[in-house]
């Protein structure tokens, strides 16, 4: 039998609804549905319970799968997920605009046509000189989005040790 806890931080609200969850807090609301197969969710006294009468390990793996998935939630809400990206050129100067829900890369090795990657969800995206930041309060939205911009500027058929320029991730918080 499993049985599984966790906490609830202050400031923060959780529905569960059938396989639905909703975790609102300070900084906005992230809402995930669960493939809940054998796995019970209950919202008890400031906790959320999860437990189920079975002991296979593919429910046990589901079981930390959504406690990992409740925890990024909470931190979202509560403090939020910023990935920083740089901007390295070193043979043309690489142009960055945010247009709606896609980012644009002008002028990427000389090229004509701008790349064009999209904007994942609630993620907010702004460009500060040669830094790309991305913020939002659902983890995977705010990854995706960072990938999203780094894979626009991926460089094909040349050298990748000269050709360096592009979009790169290096913080993550």
């Amino acid at each position: 039998m499993i049985q599984e806890e966790i906490g609830i931080p202050e400031g923060v609200e959780v529905k569960v609804e059938g396989s639905r969850v909703e975790v609102s807090g300070p900084r906005g609301k992230v809402v995930r549905s669960f493939n809940l197969r054998d796995l019970e969710l209950k919202v008890e006294e400031g906790r959320i319970k999860l437990s189920s009468p079975s002991t296979k390990r593919k429910v046990r793996a589901m079981a930390g799968t959504v406690k990992a998935h409740l925890r990024n939630a909470f931190k979202g809400v509560t403090q939020g997920f910023v990935y920083r990206l740089k901007i390295v050129y070193s043979h043309f100067p690489i142009t960055v605009k945010v247009e709606g829900d896609r980012v644009t890369i002008h002028n990427l090795l000389g090229e004509k046509v701008p790349r064009v990657a999209r904007i994942v969800g609630g993620a907010q995206v702004e460009v500060a000189g040669d830094e790309i930041v991305v913020r939002g309060v659902d983890k995977e939205e705010v990854g995706q989005t960072a990938l999203n911009i780094e894979q626009a500027t991926r460089v094909r058929g040349r050298d990748p040790r000269v050709f360096q320029d592009g979009c790169y991730l290096f913080e993550r918080g």
